[in-house]
């Protein structure tokens, strides 16, 4: 959306499945991965910040979607995010036994 060349950190041409098979339980790895986190997440409030409103449409077309919406792309993102702490709420009631909490 903001017209940059983005550079993917967990996956190649060769492997579109590195974020997955190259995923190492160490230190390091998870250091690395929330650093970029933390970069991408002040990049996009950046971004947010500074467009001139929720109808900014997206430089390049999606194959599936077409044109986006700066508004589509954030409700996509709670979307999304909830999504994934249901998913984590799921593993926790699998520890821990307690449902509904």
């Amino acid at each position: 959306m903001a017209g940059q060349k983005v550079t993917e950190h967990f996956e190649s041409k060769e492997n579109r499945d590195a974020a997955w098979d190259d995923a190492v339980a160490t230190q390091e790895c998870v250091d690395e991965a929330w650093r970029l986190w933390r970069e991408e997440v002040a990049f996009a409030e950046k971004f947010v910040d500074e467009a001139p409103d929720l109808g900014v449409v997206s430089a390049k077309d999606d194959a599936w979607r077409g044109p986006m919406s700066l508004r589509w792309i954030l409700v996509h993102m709670i979307e999304e995010y909830a999504r994934h702490n249901g998913h984590a709420d799921f593993l926790r009631e699998r520890i821990d036994g307690r449902v509904g909490q």
